[in-house]
């Protein structure tokens, strides 16, 4: 799919059936944000992606989850090696920095505009200036997950405390999370 002469996709098609999705950034980005949820067990936020993605639920859960997988990685079969794991941004905690560039580098308004397909929303986030925040931001924590920050920048980040600090995903299985969480239970009863 090429997105300068493909039209982007509003539906998907499952089991031989074409199913209408919630296109739009807002959607995918609540999708997204569950997921960043900590709070939210993993079979809540694949429940979460279903129901926002898909303005019907199609039969075969298995390729609608896989799909709408697609779907939010642009049409994208295989995500950046290089930096799978590193986690850069967070849509949840650098909400306004990303509100504030899209402002500034593209003069859209997040909130007012009425409907922006979800691709097109990541062509244009991916081509934030680089004067922004927001780009700032990124790539002082790339720096500094790398190993390339100055002293200076790492006693900006010191400062900086929560501002800074995007926790990376935890792609542990769920019995190694609860291998740890009776660990950590069997030490508070000690």
């Amino acid at each position: 799919m090429n997105i300068l002469v493909d039209r982007l996709p509003i539906s998907i098609e499952i089991g031989g059936k074409e199913y209408e999705i919630n296109s739009d950034f807002r959607y995918c980005l609540s999708t997204i944000l569950a997921f960043e949820d900590e709070e939210l067990a993993d079979i809540e936020k694949y429940q979460i992606m279903l129901l926002n993605l898909y303005k019907e639920i199609p039969e075969d859960l298995n390729e609608a989850l896989q799909k709408a997988i697609w779907f939010l990685n642009c049409g994208n079969e295989k995500l950046d090696e290089e930096f799978s794991g590193m986690r850069l941004y967070s849509f949840q905690k650098d909400a306004n920095y990303i509100f504030a560039a899209f402002k500034q580098t593209h003069n859209i308004d997040l909130q007012t505009i009425e409907y922006l397909h979800w691709w097109e929303f990541m062509a244009l986030f991916m081509d934030l200036g680089q004067d922004t925040t927001f780009c700032q931001l990124i790539s002082l924590r790339k720096r500094v997950k790398t190993g390339k920050a100055t002293k200076e920048e790492r006693e900006i980040v010191r400062e900086m405390g929560d501002v800074f600090d995007i926790p990376d995903y935890d792609d542990r299985t769920l019995e190694e999370k609860e291998a740890e969480r009776l660990f950590l239970e069997a030490m508070e009863v000690h």
